[in-house]
């Protein structure tokens, strides 16, 4: 009995000792990240919020089991190791007494079954892993395995590791029912099991019994250092990842940038001293250097990227783990405490040091410029990792050092730079074109000049493409027929109008963003804007969720929204038939990162005739028509068009029409039928529409509104 005290208990101190050590090295490492109160501050602000998330995300599994087989498995293996807790706690008590049980619980038959029913969900778990991870080895799926470029080999050693946890465990218990210390009487049905097995040994169960205990110690405290030299290290610290996580699902607006923990004033900020975006890897965030450590290296992220589907070299999991070894390797450099100490280290340190986070050619940099700018900041890759890591924020980070510091950026992207600039939109139009659209209706809209009447219930945000893409301005005058129509009061600021600068930040120029942001907001500001309706999913995110990041504060609708408000109210009634199956694409920008997906959708189901039939990828997992993160200014020379790619699926509905809610998805997804109809694999009649332009189709124009008593039509579009 002293003897397996000893072992347990020197295993014990060691394996801390090892463990506690390589936690301490990370915790300094994310202490030389850059500071971000704002993190601290927003879980002091939402505490129930916060608490909620845990029980769903950490302990209900709520985003692996999006994922049905994988993640039904992946949460009874986690499940399991909560309950087997008490399978430890009864090992380290049976070190020091045989007839150990657990105070007021230890004999309770139900306790021993649950920890059996466990110990088996764990173990079809990992038979579950095993056979994944053989139908999906890289080795034969190249890219198209979700494991690709992942650390498979240490995968299989911690299944390897986790089978001998429940095997030790199984077999100690069996032989402790044959000694006649378990304490369970009944309900473990699984020790039953290997106890009758083993019950022809006789005596040698005692033997069996001491061996199996420790044995059963070893494995998990070896399994404990294990996981903090390795990927599974996320089983530790997901939970703090996910608490410090933007709600929901770890998507929010893009952060302003900060140097030092403070938001970097431009006008005040010095080069020698601010950081601005992500020139090394001691630039991140403590937020993001908790992201590198906290990457499970699943592939979930890979697997749903269009850029990574269409053949691009980006992949999210790539460039988590890319900057992840970066920092690893230089952690040396960042952790000695004095230039004589980093002069001694060896000189592969020392390079890694020097090495940039961007380059190509003779630069060798940890990430290639082509697998920073192939993202379209769909914010699929957040939305699918179970751990809620923020690749955008990264990615954004990076390219706001490419722009504003290196200069090095895709030179077509120039012009559009140029034009937000000097014109205010990306095509370089002048502003006297932004109302053009408006004489081509037959009733008056109102241009604000000056303070907006209260009679005006919204200001229209038409957006740059709705003003000025010709696609794009029918579903501008679309949703105008309808607001006129439906006796709504609205005005638009027309030349007033300026980008809202969401191509610039999304491309990493956070300076031409915040000068056209505060423009904005003054503008705003002045009219006295108090509800807008944004036909533009860029737009509407802009306003809605980032320009009070610069103290723009207003109440923000998206066309469909409020349109589909209008139709449950009986204010549009749609009664002409549209007999046609059409297929709806959700625009990223308002489906995934807003969470609006039913107004569409509802609108739709109004329109009498249309039937509805949706894509493989839709809502959550909608597919990216390839314009977000400013590439739609930006040419596509890698791989497959994303575009393409969304309109083949889309083709497999066998649709006569596609609908969408944004302006930069008419334009990609015109653009990629137009293709496919010279090619002759679409229909001639094909077209894609705006939903706004379904419903206008179909709707019934109502009578005139009754005069009112001053002799004026109430309900009418009113004056700014």
């Amino acid at each position: 009995m002293a003897l397996r005290i000893i072992i347990g208990l020197v295993l014990t101190v060691v394996a801390f000792a090892i463990a506690g050590r390589r936690l301490w090295w990370l915790y300094r490492l994310g202490r030389t990240g850059q500071p971000a109160p704002e993190r601290i501050e927003a879980v002091r602000e939402h505490p129930a919020q916060d608490a909620e998330t845990q029980v769903t995300q950490v302990i209900g599994q709520r985003k692996l089991l999006k994922w049905s087989v994988p993640g039904v498995a992946h949460a009874l293996t986690f499940w399991g190791f909560i309950v087997l807790i008490l399978t430890i706690i009864e090992a380290y008590g049976d070190l020091f007494s045989r007839h150990f049980s657990i105070p007021l619980i230890g004999t309770w038959a139900w306790v021993g079954f649950l920890e059996d029913l466990f110990a088996v969900a764990v173990l079809a778990g990992i038979i579950t892993f095993a056979i994944i991870r053989l139908q999906s080895d890289p080795k034969r799926e190249g890219r198209k395995s979700r494991f690709a470029g992942s650390h498979t080999g240490a995968a299989w050693l911690v299944l390897l590791g986790i089978f001998l946890v429940i095997a030790t465990l199984l077999i100690y218990r069996g032989a402790q029912i044959n000694t006649g210390d378990f304490p369970y009487p009944k309900g473990a049905f699984a020790s039953e099991v290997v106890g009758h097995w083993l019950h022809p040994l006789g005596a040698a169960n005692h033997g069996i019994e001491t061996t199996f205990i420790l044995l059963q110690l070893a494995v998990i405290l070896g399994f404990l250092i294990f996981v903090t030299y390795s990927k599974h290290l996320h089983i530790v610290i997901a939970p703090i990842n996910v608490l410090f996580a933007r709600r929901p699902n770890g998507l929010g607006p893009l952060q302003p940038m900060r140097s030092n923990g403070k938001v970097l004033d431009f006008e005040e900020a010095d080069p020698d001293e601010d950081v601005f975006g992500i020139g090394k890897v001691e630039d991140l965030s403590w937020k993001g250097m908790l992201d590198l450590a906290t990457c499970t290296e699943c592939g979930r992220c890979q697997s749903q990227c269009p850029a990574y589907v269409t053949g691009k070299p980006l992949s999210p999991k790539m460039i988590i783990l890319e900057l992840r070894d970066h920092a690893f390797a230089k952690a040396p450099y960042l952790l000695a405490g004095s230039d004589e100490a980093r002069a001694a280290l060896p000189d592969a340190v020392k390079t890694e040091a020097e090495r940039p986070i961007i380059g190509d050619g003779d630069a060798h940099g940890v990430i290639h410029p082509d697998e920073l700018w192939s993202c379209t900041n769909c914010g699929a890759c957040v939305e699918e990792c179970p751990v809620d890591i923020e690749h955008i924020d990264h990615i954004t980070g990076m390219r706001r050092y490419q722009v504003l510091v290196e200069s090095a950026f895709p030179t077509e992207a120039a012009t559009m730079l140029k034009n937000l600039e000097s014109k205010g939109n990306p095509w370089g139009m002048g502003e006297s074109k932004r109302a053009e659209w408006i004489t081509e209706l037959d009733f008056e809209v109102p241009v604000v000049d000056g303070p907006i009447g209260p009679e005006v219930e919204y200001l229209f945000w038409v957006g740059c493409a709705g003003a000025l893409e010709d696609r794009a301005k029918k579903t501008t005058k679309a949703i105008a027929g309808l607001l006129h129509a439906a006796g709504v009061n609205f005005a638009v600021l027309g030349p007033a109008e300026s980008c809202t600068g969401d191509p610039a930040r999304r491309m990493g120029n956070e300076f031409v963003y915040s000068m056209l942001a505060q423009q904005n907001i003054e503008t705003l500001n002045e009219a006295g804007a108090r509800k807008i309706v944004a036909s533009c999913p860029h737009c509407f995110n802009t306003i809605a969720r980032e320009y009070p990041q610069l103290g723009g504060n207003y109440e923000v609708i998206h066309h469909t929204q409020l349109l589909a408000q209008l139709v449950a109210d009986g204010r549009l009634t749609p009664v002409s038939p549209i007999e046609e199956k059409i297929t709806y694409h959700d625009p990223c920008f308002l489906g995934r990162h807003n969470r609006v997906f039913t107004p569409p959708r509802e609108i739709m189901e109004q329109v009498p005739g249309v039937q509805a039939q949706e894509m493989h990828r839709c809502k959550e997992r909608g597919f990216c028509c390839g314009a977000g993160g400013a590439r739609m200014w930006m040419e596509e020379r890698i791989g497959k068009r994303i575009n393409t790619e969304r309109i083949d699926e889309a083709l497999g509905t066998d649709p006569d029409t596609i609908s969408t809610g944004c302006p930069y998805c008419l334009v990609m997804l015109g653009d990629a039928v137009a293709a496919k109809k010279s090619s002759g694999e679409a229909k001639e009649t094909l077209e894609v529409v705006d939903v706004a332009q379904l419903l206008a189709r179909s709707i019934a124009v109502p009578a005139p509104a009754p005069a009112s008593p001053d002799g004026s039509e109430s309900g009418g579009s009113g004056a700014a």
